[in-house]
């Protein structure tokens, strides 16, 4: 595999797919940070019915916040092997400049994958406190009725 393709899979692919999960995240909690606003605990009779709609998406939250840095990990390791390739092509001549490029290029992945995992736990943190406030709303709803 060429040098300038394994560059554009860390690039583009891993840098864009973390870009992606990113979106996806506060896509989601804004959407759950509306409807939790918008509910009414007093229109549901059952509490497993109520889980199951407060609970919507955070899963996806949690996997995104989970699984982060270790896409961030994938495109460190591609550029590192990039960079060893780049040496061992270029014994006789090699330009430190180059192989700094390409281990910023790491970098960079890695910190991607950690600028992403980090809100993403911290979203779903703070949803899943959400979560139980909803519930414990509810069971406050359920004695007052009962």
């Amino acid at each position: 595999m060429p040098i300038e393709q394994i560059k554009d899979i860390v690039d583009y692919g891993i840098i864009g797919l973390l870009f992606f999960l990113s979106f996806i995240t506060f896509a989601y909690a804004i959407e759950r940070v509306l409807f939790y606003r918008s509910i009414r605990v007093t229109d549901y009779r059952n509490k497993t019915a109520l889980e199951l709609d407060i609970s919507k998406r955070l899963p996806t939250i949690a996997s995104i916040g989970s699984n982060a840095p270790y896409i961030g990990l994938l495109g460190t390791v591609l550029a590192i092997i990039l960079t060893f390739y780049i040496i061992g092509e270029q014994q006789d001549t090699i330009n430190p400049g180059e192989i700094m490029k390409h281990l910023a290029l790491a970098l960079k992945a890695t910190a991607a994958g950690l600028v992403v995992a980090i809100p993403a736990t911290v979203i779903y943190n703070a949803l899943l406190t959400q979560v139980d406030t909803i519930l414990a709303k509810w069971e406050i709803a359920q004695d007052k009725n009962a």
